[in-house]
């Protein structure tokens, strides 16, 4: 079983793309090596998702790669 690291103390924050005040945004804290901590805003409190760093960039890679991009059926 991994270990949850404390984020008691994080520094959420948010895409400077998203509008601000709606809480409708995936939050991500900065300053734990290794690891990216990503929550949902409308659930602050609930228990975030906690990805490896290698594997957080590889999905923003990709997402990055997607931008513009749609497919249908």
């Amino acid at each position: 079983m991994k270990h949850t690291p404390d984020l008691s103390a994080a520094a959420w924050r948010k895409s400077s793309y998203s509008d601000g005040g709606a809480n409708n945004c995936v939050e991500v804290a900065d300053g734990y090596p290794g690891i990216v901590p990503v929550r949902d805003s409308k659930t602050p409190t609930a228990r975030p998702l906690v990805f490896s760093a290698s594997s957080w960039f590889a999905f923003m890679d990709g997402v990055k790669g997607e931008a513009g991009a749609h497919t249908c059926g």
